[in-house]
């Protein structure tokens, strides 16, 4: 394989018309790193991937692959190699011959392209398959060589579009295990777009979380999850999502306090990002599985329990606001029951009510 190469996006930005999709937007992903572009539909991420991939044209800034300016290459002289959502297989050819196609117009010698296909194929368990049509294949095991077809390039970079959103949620399961083990056993630059925030925490070493046409945070999976940079990033991450409270910061003699309504919440542990000011409108975020069942505590009235398997997801009430939290499987609570709970200031996020910026 191709030794990695880093990608550097330097002020790029890019419109149709008046329609602005990206903004001055600077990435920088290292040789051997998997980030992940996270958002919802309209956030431009498959727009990046395909800036990196030359396949659009930016209206300004710099695309710099492996230390070079490729800002106006083709995408054929980037060395990247793509995997669509749609799969993009040739029907007429065999998985072989779909795998094999792009080696054979830029004219490998054919003992090479047999050995790549081959190799490719057992790394993806796939050799029993290569005789088969598009047609006589699964949704997985399109997507499968569809991947192989990328991977027997041999580039410095690799670039998922969505690969897995076509496809069940068991098979999604399975193959997100198989891109993993393959980024940890290449050790190649791969960048992937997704709308699924499990995906992204399951595979990247970095996510960066779009919206608006910039990116809202950047930063490692549990940095994401356990500290996001605004309220945005905190509902669009996590599953279940997280539980937001509308108060108001106070400052007292015992320290910063949260209130909403009938809640007293002290911060003693919060970690504010600058001086807290007294009288601020804001949002607490905690997450469904930060609210901690004890022996004593705030006393909370089940409303609705929905079974997820291993879990409960118990609905109740909590500073005039609807929340959500976990409770055990083997939990007898039921609708109407009374359970007591804790909250450690330690666990929660507060968010500016008017920026919704992290406090």
């Amino acid at each position: 394989m191709k030794n990695p190469c880093d990608v550097d996006l330097r002020e790029v930005e890019i419109g149709y018309g008046a329609v602005r999709v990206l903004e001055k937007l600077d990435l920088k992903v290292a040789a051997s790193e998997f980030v992940v572009l996270l958002g919802p539909s309209g956030c431009g991420k498959s727009t990046l991937l395909n800036a990196i991939a030359g396949l659009v044209e930016i209206q300004a800034g710099q695309v710099w692959i492996g230390g070079r300016n490729v800002t106006w290459d083709e995408p054929k002289d980037r060395g990247i190699a793509m995997v669509f959502q749609s799969y993009a297989l040739y029907p007429r050819m065999t998985a072989r011959g779909n795998m094999s196609f792009g080696l054979k117009v830029a004219g490998l010698p054919r003992a090479e392209i047999v050995r790549r296909v081959e190799q490719v194929a057992q790394m993806l368990k796939i050799t029993e398959l290569l005789d088969r049509k598009p047609s006589e294949l699964s949704g997985g095991q399109r997507q499968r060589v569809a991947i192989g077809r990328a991977l027997v390039r041999e580039v410095g970079i690799y670039l998922f579009d969505e690969p897995l959103s076509n496809l069940d949620a068991q098979l999604r399961v399975e193959l997100r295990v198989e891109i993993k083990r393959l980024h940890q056993r290449l050790k190649a630059t791969m960048i992937y777009v997704t709308h699924d925030q499990i995906e992204a925490l399951t595979l990247a070493d970095r996510i960066a979380v779009m919206k608006d046409r910039i990116i809202q945070q950047l930063g490692a999976p549990q940095e994401i999850y356990q500290r996001p940079a605004n309220r945005f990033v905190a509902s669009f991450v996590g599953s279940p999502s997280m539980n937001f409270v509308a108060g108001r910061l106070r400052l007292d003699a015992g320290g910063p306090l949260f209130t909403a309504n009938d809640l007293k919440l002290p911060l003693q542990g919060y970690e504010f990002s600058s001086a807290p000011t007294d009288g601020v409108d804001v949002e607490l975020g905690i997450r469904p599985e930060h609210i901690e069942v004890a022996a004593s505590g705030r006393a909370l009235l089940i409303e609705m329990v929905e079974p997820m398997g291993s879990d409960l997801l118990a609905w109740s009430r909590l500073g005039g606001a609807p929340i959500s939290l976990l409770l055990p499987a083997e939990s007898r609570s039921r609708t109407g029951d009374s359970v007591a709970v804790t909250i450690s200031p330690s666990k929660v996020s507060l968010f500016d009510r008017t920026s919704g910026r992290r406090l």
